[in-house]
């Protein structure tokens, strides 16, 4: 697929899964019914995963999982749902310094205690429970210190993932969350995210996204950095982030349907051959996205970090440069 001129990009939470966003659709109107049909015919614990993180983003606004909820009492998914739309609020309060988010942590908690039970073989509720996690930034819980399982690592929610990992080995969202809750406050050194993400990729089998974690740090690193909008910065062309990037595409992107592929995975593995000044490889990865891309990590090149446009501009000019040489 070429660049061409006037391309627009396309944001979309689903992405390539047109049946999600067929239900994203309605679920936007107030109808809950297909999301209903969608999780029901949804085959594998990936696509349960992603897909119920991507509806409970639009749901959390608003009353549709509760009205589901009072029709279906008896509905598992529905019960996860609800553990899902109860984190994602809780993780906008914390975020917004909201004045009930304590609160909404301990509904979000004690719903997916909930879901656990009524669902014993879903990764989702511990996902949810490792995404709250990220939260207890002081690491007052005690789950949340928990010894790890190999040298160099920190303590940590060890046990959550222990119980995702157990039910969706090598889940994507689980490693992610942890990820998430060693960048702890945003603030500090990084080495345990590093190490974290270097033996969750180093122990990843042939085909997972968990590959292209690595990726996520160095952007984290990059930001912190206060990066600049060039796409010559040492940074991105540095031998070890050179490494990371062919590991993604060698080991997860040449193996991976990319039809069901994170869309912000894609935009990382892009985002970091372009900067590696590996174009044609780049141009692979921007093929499979189509005209899909993702605000982040395209934002953090630019001057303006909070404002979508310089990043939107930003991706279509990589793109462009790589797509039409």
């Amino acid at each position: 697929m070429k660049a061409g001129h006037g391309f627009r990009p396309v944001y979309h939470p689903a992405g390539h899964d047109h049946a999600l966003r067929h239900a994203v659709q309605d679920l936007r109107t107030g109808r809950w019914v297909s999301m209903a049909r969608l999780l029901d015919e949804t085959p594998d614990w990936d696509g349960w995963t992603r897909r119920t993180q991507v509806l409970a983003t639009v749901a959390a606004g608003t009353d549709v999982v509760r009205i589901w909820r009072a029709e279906q009492p008896e509905s598992v998914p529905a019960t996860v749902m609800h553990s899902r739309v109860a984190v994602e609020r809780a993780v906008r309060a914390h975020r917004g310094g909201h004045p009930r988010a304590q609160a909404l942590r301990q509904e979000a908690w004690t719903a997916c205690r909930d879901a656990a039970e009524r669902a014993p073989e879903d990764p989702v509720p511990w996902v949810c429970l490792l995404a709250l996690a990220a939260l207890d930034e002081r690491r007052r819980m005690e789950e949340h210190r928990l010894r790890p399982p190999a040298p160099m690592l920190p303590p940590g929610p060890w046990g959550l993932l222990a119980e995702a990992d157990r039910r969706d080995p090598h889940n994507r969202e689980a490693h992610h969350r942890m990820l998430q809750f060693f960048h702890g406050r945003g603030s500090g050194p990084l080495s345990e995210a590093v190490n974290y993400a270097q033996w969750a990729a180093g122990s990843a089998p042939r085909g997972s996204s968990l590959h292209a974690l690595p990726l996520y740090v160095r952007v984290e690193r990059y930001r912190r950095e206060g990066g600049q909008e060039h796409a010559l910065d040492l940074h991105w062309v540095a031998e070890d982030a050179v490494r990371d990037a062919r590991r993604a595409l060698d080991s997860w992107f040449l193996f991976c349907a990319t039809a069901e592929a994170s869309l912000l995975d894609l935009n990382h593995l892009a985002h970091a051959l372009f900067g590696a000044l590996r174009f044609e490889d780049a141009a692979r990865v921007f093929d499979a996205l189509g005209p899909y891309w993702t605000v982040l990590p395209w934002a953090y090149r630019t001057a303006r970090p909070d404002d979508r446009a310089p990043a939107e501009e930003f991706f279509v000019r990589a793109r462009a440069r790589c797509l039409d040489p």
